[in-house]
């Protein structure tokens, strides 16, 4: 029953955010032109810029939960990242890094 209504709302939502006309080509070039918006302004910096300014975050464990944000509303989904590697691990959602911080005592 609530497939049903799923499906019949998808089917009268689908015109309004995915038009038949958009193909591969019309999504790549709307891509391009909000990455060029970036670019055109040569005094500030890209967001890729700004979040790799931000040093790699310590944590004591060999997994952290990256949410972007403490307040929910600005973060992204729960990210799960393992930091077995010696390398900094990197969130796939908001690029922020993160390294393991080994303590020998």
């Amino acid at each position: 029953m609530a497939a049903g209504r799923l499906a019949g709302i998808l089917k009268s939502v689908r015109p309004v955010f995915c038009p038949e006309k958009w193909n591969t080509r019309a999504v790549n070039s709307l891509v391009s032109e909000h990455t060029d918006k970036w670019l055109q302004d040569a005094t500030r910096k890209s967001p890729m810029e700004l979040i790799n300014e931000v040093p790699p975050i310590k944590v004591e464990g060999r997994i952290v939960a990256c949410e972007g944000d403490s307040n929910p509303a600005l973060g992204h989904p729960i990210e799960f990242i393992c930091l077995d590697l010696k390398e900094p691990a990197i969130c796939k959602y908001c690029g922020l890094r993160y390294i393991q911080d080994h303590h020998h005592h």
